[in-house]
């Protein structure tokens, strides 16, 4: 598991079954990559931490873009959970809420904001440029409803509230210059004029009450302040942000002893409190302030104490809340190694270091936080109106975009024509096997014209065919769905192998396991092989597909796990297999890492061990039952074939390179082994059950796992040569020399003899249509074939062959009786 925090950021993600956790609204297009397969059951958390999007919502309701809606409301909706930070956020996003929303408070969003705007703005600056004297005491006050365009009532209840202070100060002209600033509303000339009308009836001085919009810079008007009055008397659900940043920028704050405000703040200490609806303490808490028409000691201490509370005041709540979430929402893969139980943790706090070198490195000319999202939010209207044409979209021209192809239309019509291209290629093979008469010598001309003319065309269009030309390997990248495709690579040395059949790459090559394979056309049996069921598909008839004397293999993962092969180390597989006279020998470049072991400690993993983390605790209970089973061995007799503890490495992610026969004895293997550990789980009633795994996920994809890592056994103990090629560098490293394995391996349970003939007796008795269970998995994972098979087909040709002999000796025998019958002219 790793954790990322970053500029509003925070990013989980779990190897196998991932989750992920997305921040900010530039995650739009990480989101909807997330919507296809093969991430669509990742789990998604999605935080949400600013309103720019929320602002432009009424405006595409103004301009009827429903479709555009309609959008962020389907992405919003692949969330599991789309976390706010703040209680009036969910409300600004009403309208594309789906069921999924929850708030979390305390976001370190605030402190970080503020610590970073401080960096670069200082407080004389900005009161120069907003036309505040240095030697003003600026008050500011805010209120409760802060994301709001108009004023609210809540701010005329604080006006009357804080009344007797205004007549008090605002209209001394004793050498103390006091100005009362409300943050509120927008920045307009009514709201200005507005608050204006009230000083004026209040008799205070000109220029002494103040007005700034919401919508304007709000770290600015906060660094201008020299206490901050929160005059709101409603009742919060979280923690006022605004106070967060006020105490962040080292301001001394005057609040209500509201609950929420006194669970964290205490009087004197981090802040004034006074009681709510009483004008007397609110004046004696605002004097205790003040000392000659200044700061007095008193509340710079209060200000530093607040400012230290501040930096991780929620942390503990909020750190706590997201655990649970996390716990809620994502199931853990069994191998995962959890924290400790929170309640073990005396004190929660921030990891601060790991944003001050972010804080630091862009304080210099960082852009502000809305106008960053608005760029991205404008942009992704710019491209999705360009694609939809959304602005052309009102009631009477809803046939118009009615008629416009969906993405459900297009899929749907590939489908068919990939439906209808399987159909026409299968009755082409049924037609090549059957016997007909070839016609006169015209149509036979004719028909091999056509048949050279069709070949030529297909190699024309089949531009990854051409460049494989020559090619000693080709390495089969599985993937299963579009998610994929941006993990896969293109070239000669490369070729896409799709385990849907409606994810294939439009202008590829790629090959469909599923139509070469229809075991993976059954959506149980595709889940729990994964990807080998893949490498089964292309063993299948593999003449037809691959003819190349070496095959590899790679899963899309690798690219992601950044171990996919560099140009350099593929130039070096390339020159290796070439030059490879035994050719005896497995390349691989993907390794299981165990060199770290187990956290907390210094023993390193063994094979077994890490098979049995990866696979819920049952790998080798598992194995040895599966094995024990293929070969029919005794109980007394040891089952689990021994793997060395001599630190090599071992493969993993399909990631390796051998000889197509090798590969071939290889599957042949592989097929009797995933029917063998089918049969144990057929053997239970549950029918969710799996040996191999403990969460949904890992039953779900039950097999996958530990057939992964089966290549490794049956290499070590079938004397294979295995080389470990380093990814990045191209580095070539024997891994367990076949010298050193000598008396350890199990080399007559591998001899290609022994599964040769297994191979045919499991034929046979499909062939004779018995069947040891139902479902039976072995016949419908590859080809079924046995010496009998061979027999019987060489008898139906010799019979067909005896059979035309002996119409043309009788034919021969008619004509000899009677004679050539000549036609008459002209008949």
């Amino acid at each position: 598991m790793a954790i990322l925090i970053g500029q509003f950021e925070l990013l989980l993600t779990l190897y196998s079954y991932e989750g992920i956790i997305v921040d900010s609204i530039e995650a739009k297009k990480a989101v909807s990559s997330l919507m296809q397969e093969p991430f669509s059951s990742v789990p998604l958390i999605w935080v949400i931490q600013d309103d720019v999007l929320a602002k432009r919502l009424p405006f595409y309701e103004e301009m009827d873009w429903k479709h555009l809606v309609t959008l962020w409301r389907n992405t919003f909706s692949r969330a599991d959970v789309i976390v706010f930070p703040d209680f009036t956020l969910p409300m600004l996003y009403s309208v594309l809420d789906t069921g999924n929303f929850f708030v979390i408070p305390g976001s370190p969003v605030d402190v970080w904001s503020a610590e970073r705007y401080s960096q670069t703005h200082f407080k004389h600056q900005l009161r120069e440029l907003n036309g505040f004297h240095q030697d003003d005491l600026v008050v500011l006050v805010i209120g409760s409803s802060l994301f709001y365009d108009k004023l609210s009532w809540d701010y005329a209840v604080a006006m009357h509230a804080i009344g007797p202070l205004l007549v008090k100060y605002a209209r001394r002209n004793d050498g103390g210059s006091y100005k009362f600033v409300f943050l509120c509303g927008n920045s307009t000339g009514d709201s200005d004029d507005a608050f204006q009308e009230i000083a004026s009836r209040l008799g205070l001085l000109p220029g002494s009450v103040r007005h700034f919009g919401i919508n304007a810079n709000v770290n600015s008007v906060l660094t201008m302040a020299d206490i901050v009055l929160y005059g709101s008397s409603q009742d919060e659900q979280g923690f006022p942000p605004l106070l967060v940043r006020s105490m962040t920028f080292g301001i001394p704050v005057v609040v209500p002893d509201i609950p929420v405000i006194t669970k964290y703040i205490v009087d004197g200490v981090h802040g004034i409190l006074f009681p709510q609806h009483n004008p007397d303490a609110l004046m004696r808490a605002f004097s205790s302030l003040i000392a000659d028409g200044r700061l007095s000691e008193f509340a710079i201490t209060v200000a530093s104490s607040g400012k230290l509370l501040a930096k991780n005041m929620m942390a503990s709540d909020c750190i706590s809340t997201h655990v649970k979430l996390l716990e809620n929402i994502l199931d853990f893969p069994s191998d995962t190694i959890l924290p400790g139980p929170l309640a073990k943790l005396e004190e929660l706090s921030w990891n601060w270091n790991l944003l001050e070198g972010g804080i630091n490195q862009d304080a210099g000319d960082m852009p502000d936080e809305d106008s960053t999202q608005s760029v991205v939010v404008h942009a992704l209207e710019d491209e999705l109106t360009d694609l939809m044409d959304l602005r052309n979209t009102s009631e009477n021209q809803t046939d118009t975009i009615g008629d416009f192809p969906t993405e459900q239309d297009w899929a749907v019509l590939q489908e068919v024509e990939q439906i209808e291209e399987f159909e026409i290629v299968e009755k082409e093979e049924l037609e090549d096997r059957m016997e007909r008469d070839p016609g006169s010598w015209n149509d036979i001309y004719r028909n091999a014209r056509k048949s050279e003319k069709l070949s030529f065309e297909k190699n024309e269009r089949d531009e990854g065919e051409l460049e494989r030309t020559g090619q000693p390997v080709c390495i089969y990248e599985i993937y299963e769905g579009t998610g994929a495709w941006s993990f896969l690579h293109h070239g000669s040395l490369y070729r896409g192998l799709s385990l849907s059949t409606k994810a294939r790459r439009l202008r590829s090559d790629d090959v469909d396991a599923v139509s070469r394979l229809r075991l993976l056309n059954n959506t149980y049996y595709g889940d729990i092989l994964c990807e080998i069921g893949g490498l089964f598909s292309i063993a299948k008839r593999v003449d037809n597909i691959h003819r190349r004397p070496w095959i590899g293999f790679q899963s899309w993962r690798t690219a992601g796990r950044k171990v996919s092969l560099s140009p350099k180390a593929e130039k070096v597989l390339e020159e290796s297999v070439q030059g490879e006279e035994k050719g005896d020998v497995m390349y691989f470049w993907a390794r299981l890492d165990m060199d770290g072991g187990v956290s907390g400690s210094n023993d390193a993993l063994t094979f077994w061990s890490m098979c049995d983390i990866l696979n819920g605790g049952g790998c080798r209970n598992t194995f040895e039952q599966a094995f024990r089973k293929i070969y029919a061995l005794p109980s007394h007799v040891e089952a689990l074939p021994p793997m060395p503890e001599d630190g090599g490495y071992w493969s993993t992610l399909h990631s390796w390179v051998m000889p197509t026969p090798s590969f071939l004895e290889f599957i042949m293997f592989t097929r009797m082994f995933a029917d063998s550990l089918d049969s144990l789980h057929l053997n239970s009633s549950a029918t969710n059950f799996c040996l191999l795994g403990e969460t949904e996920a890992e039953k779900r994809h039950c097999y996958c796992r530990i057939l992964e890592l089966l290549v490794n056994v049956w290499a070590y103990h079938s004397a294979r040569k295995m080389v470990y090629l380093d990814p990045h560098t191209g580095l070539l490293s024997e891994q367990h020399p076949i010298e050193l394995r000598r008396g350890f391996m199990w080399a007559k349970y591998f001899n290609f003899t022994l599964l040769k003939s297994m191979d045919e007796d499991l034929a046979e008795a499909a062939d004779d249509g018995y069947n040891p269970r139902e479902p039976w998995l072995w016949p419908l994972t590859g080809e079924v074939h046995w010496q009998g098979i061979y027999e019987r087909e060489r008898e139906e040709r010799y019979r067909l062959k005896m059979d035309k002999k002996r119409k043309t000796r009788e034919k021969l025998n008619e004509r000899m009786k009677y004679g050539y019958k000549q036609k008459s002219l002209g008949g």
